[in-house]
């Protein structure tokens, strides 16, 4: 499992959109999570927790981890304005 697997600069012929060197770690200055790397569907998306616990699962952590947060605790945000809204 790579970090890059998580990551929306990544592409299936194994390469970095943004010409980066593929690490070996779960590291990446330039990782940029998506929910569409946690959940296919998004209707399977519960809530933050989920995706961080699932993210932790796979041995993500530090920078990486705090990237996924955010990103994890936007779409619940913008789920919930879209349930009162609409």
């Amino acid at each position: 499992m790579k970090i890059c697997e998580f990551c929306l600069h990544y592409k299936q012929d194994d390469v970095c959109g943004l010409g980066l060197k593929i690490p070996k770690s779960m590291t990446c200055r330039e990782f940029g999570p998506t929910l569409e790397q946690f959940c296919s569907d998004a209707k399977d998306f519960v809530d933050p927790k989920q995706i961080v616990q699932m993210a932790t699962y796979f041995g993500i952590k530090g920078p990486e981890l705090k990237k996924i947060k955010l990103m994890a605790a936007k779409e619940e945000s913008i789920r919930l304005s879209m349930s009162t809204t609409g």
